[in-house]
Order: C-alpha cells, then sequence, then structure tokens
C-alpha cells in the first residue's frame, strides 16, 4: 500500500560552539538534501550544547514526534561528548564495550604512530543492539539502531567523517524504510512586488492542492514561491509541480522572471542581448550594489557599459553635470535629482537606458519629511524618464540591498 506522505524526520546537531556566532551546523542542511534524494522530509532541526540532562530531553521529545532521528556530534572521546550517555538513558539501553571497535581505534593511532590514549576507549562504547557505523577517517564510529517503529542514527561531527559513514552506511539502512516516496522541488521567483501582494494573488490557487505544499519567502533579492512535490516517479512530481506552477504563473504573469533557480541580474542581462540593450547606472545611496550585481553575470561587457558611484553632492555635479541649483532645490534625495542622474549617466556612457538610485541609508540623517529608508529610483531612455518613490525599513545594509534589488526589478520591468 502506498504511503500517503513521506517518511518525517529530525536531527539533532550536537555541540556547544554550535550555539557561538563562529561555527555553523552544514551538516545538517547536507543531511537534509540527502535525506530528501531519498524521499525522507525533515521536519524539525535542533541545536544543542554538551548538556547531557537536556539531549536526554530532546531525543525523547524527538522520538515521539518522528519515525527517523539523526544525531551529529557528541561522539568524542572527552567528558563534554554527552552523546553516547543521553542515548543511553533516553533508550533505557545499555552501553557496552565494543572490542572490535576499541581494536579499530588502537590499530588507526598506531598507523600514525601513536599510542591510543586510554580517554579513547569511551569512543568504543556501543549501544545495546545498536549496528556499529564503521567511521574510515575518524575514531568514533557511528551507531544505527531500530527502537518500537523508530529509527535512531548517531553520527560523528566533523563533516569529512559524517558524510563519507552516511553516504557508505545509513543510506543503504534507510532506503529500504523510506516508503517509496520521493520528493521534488520547485523555486518561482517574482520580481517588483511584496510577499503579501503575491500570497492575495495565489493564496486562491495554491490552497486547493496539499501536494504540493507552497511556501513564499521574502528575500533581499526578491519575492520566492517554494514548490514541494511528494510522488512516487519522477514523472509523477513534474506532473505535480507543473500543475501549480503553471497557475501561479499565469496568475503573476512577467512577474515571474525564473523557474530555473537564475538571478534577476541573469535574467535581464539574456533580455539585454536578445533585444540589443546597454545599460549604464548612477548609484548613491546602493555605493555600487547594482553594478555589481549586474556585473556578476559573465558576459555582462556585451550589454553593461558602466556605472558611476557618485556619493557626494559635489561627486554628483563633478561627474555627471547635475546642477548644483537643482541639487540645493530639491536635495540628493529627490525624484528630480534621481531623473536627472539617470538621463546624465545615459548621456555620458552612450546607453539605450540609463538608471540611477538615490536616498538615506542611515542610521542618522533623516528627517520628518525624508526618513531613513527613502529611496528614489530612475530610469531613462531615448524618449522618456521615470521615477519612483520607495521606503525601506531595516538596518543601513538592508535598505542599500532593497534598494538594488527594487532597481533591478525597475531595469526588468523595462527591458521585458
Amino acid at each position: 500500500m502506498r504511503a500517503e506522505r513521506p517518511r518525517q524526520a529530525e536531527i539533532i546537531a550536537v555541540g556547544s560552539e554550535l550555539l557561538t556566532p563562529f561555527r555553523v551546523d552544514t551538516n545538517s542542511l547536507w543531511l537534509t538534501e540527502r535525506l530528501n534524494a531519498l524521499g525522507i522530509e525533515v521536519v524539525v532541526k535542533t541545536i544543542v550544547g554538551d548538556d547531557e540532562a537536556l539531549l536526554e530531553r530532546l531525543i525523547r521529545e524527538a522520538l515521539a514526534r518522528s519515525e527517523i532521528l539523526i544525531l551529529t556530534g557528541g561522539l568524542g572521546p572527552t567528558e563534554d561528548d554527552v552523546t553516547r550517555k543521553a542515548l543511553a538513558r533516553a533508550l533505557g539501553r545499555g552501553l557496552t564495550l565494543d572490542e572490535q571497535v576499541l581494536e579499530r581505534i588502537r590499530a588507526r593511532f598506531a598507523s600514525r604512530g601513536l599510542v591510543m590514549p586510554k580517554i579513547n576507549e569511551r569512543q568504543a562504547l556501543v549501544l545495546e543492539g545498536a549496528i556499529v557505523l564503521e567511521n574510515r577517517y575518524g575514531t568514533a564510529p557511528g551507531m544505527f539502531l531500530e527502537q518500537q517503529g523508530r529509527v535512531l542514527v548517531a553520527l560523528p561531527g566533523p563533516p569529512s567523517e559524517m558524510q563519507a559513514m552516511f553516504e557508505s552506511e545509513v543510506m543503504p539502512l534507510l532506503e529500504p524504510l523510506a516508503g517509496g516516496l520521493k520528493i521534488g522541488y520547485r523555486t518561482l521567483r517574482v520580481a517588483g512586488m511584496s510577499e503579501s501582494a503575491v500570497d492575495q494573488a495565489i493564496a486562491p490557487i495554491y490552497t486547493q492542492y496539499a501536494n504540493p505544499r507552497t511556501t513564499i519567502l521574502a528575500t533581499t533579492s526578491g519575492i520566492e514561491i517554494h514548490l514541494t512535490a511528494v510522488g512516487t516517479t519522477e514523472e509523477e512530481i513534474e506532473a505535480r509541480l507543473n500543475e501549480v506552477s503553471d497557475r501561479i504563473e499565469r496568475a503573476l504573469g512577467a512577474r515571474v522572471f525564473t523557474t530555473r533557480g537564475e538571478s534577476l541580474e541573469e535574467v535581464i542581462g539574456r533580455l539585454c542581448l536578445i533585444k540589443r540593450y546597454t545599460i549604464a547606472v548612477a548609484e548613491s545611496v546602493t555605493g555600487g550594489l547594482v553594478a555589481k550585481r549586474l556585473t556578476n553575470v559573465p558576459g555582462s561587457s556585451r550589454y553593461f557599459r558602466g556605472g558611476i558611484t557618485a556619493y557626494s553632492d559635489e561627486a554628483k555635479t563633478a561627474l555627471l553635470g547635475i546642477p548644483a541649483d537643482l541639487l540645493a532645490t530639491h536635495g540628493a534625495v529627490s525624484a528630480e535629482v534621481a531623473e536627472a542622474m539617470a538621463q546624465r549617466v545615459k548621456v555620458q556612457l552612450a546607453t539605450t537606458m540609463g538608471m540611477a538610485i538615490t536616498g538615506l541609508a542611515g542610521p542618522q540623517g533623516g528627517t520628518p519629511e525624508k526618513p531613513v529608508g527613502l529611496v528614489f529610483i530612475a530610469l531613462a531612455d531615448d524618449v522618456h524618464v521615470e521615477s519612483h518613490r520607495h521606503w525601506f525599513p531595516g538596518d543601513r545594509a538592508r535598505i542599500r540591498e532593497l534598494a538594488a534589488q527594487a532597481a533591478l526589478a525597475l531595469l526588468y520591468e523595462r527591458v521585458l
């Protein structure tokens, strides 16, 4: 009988160092990708420090709700490596010294001309009834255990050891348990719309489907619509994704700029090459971020002529020829100045289109009339110039990133 949903897995990353600003839990990301390839869905991820009592409680909770639990880390030889003891207490199983594992650890030290420290004997302690997983690149063995319909896997923390062990030892054991389902993904990227506007437009569509599942995510590089489908074959998954994706694309039109993972600047570049457009950018508040993103694309020199970063009023006059009286009358952060900058950079670099961005990124300098986060974006071609007023919330870095994204979204609409 076919399962109605994929098996659900949970990951617990053990290690106090992962709770500091200096280390990132990359193991969980890698494991999620590999588990999804097996048709297993990761529903919870947890990071916990080297606290035996807390880890024991988390293990009990995880096994109560998830069919598969994978732990990484905490299998070393020192006192703060608490995974083995926490597992034994949570499962009500003893730890036994595995002589074969102990001999392999001794041999590994001997191969490097070293005598194994007494403390490393702890790494040969194995849960009663567990399958021992060989560690080809380190001393800590892993463990695989089935108990009361649940699967538990303990893996070492170092990524090279964990990944090799999972590929060679764990995947063959999990594959028969995966239920025969596969998981597929598709991401639609949207330009020029807010998260709420996207949801309002497509909620009547995606709420009709439990499979695929839809998630809307707001990022500084635009809105992303993530579709996750489950099926027994790649063809079934593709058909499910196509059905919802096609309906969403029809609802949003050209606002969906890619379903293939491309960046907005890549799509702009392709359109410019097709239509033989050229671009120049004058930037103030973004300090070159738009030019950087456009030139991240290989071959961008075929359509991007250059950018001028005119940050101060003096630079706007000297580099772009913006009249001083225009700046004095309207201020650098204004529609009038943005439009003049776009027109001037277009003329100076002889392009099809000129774009300009000016604004206040803060944290100081705002006024009630012109608050921090106020940004004007202008676009000029041979017959028309337009400007758009925006207000972006956040700190200085976020305001600049959102302004650059909005500028590229406007450019995409015009090029399209």
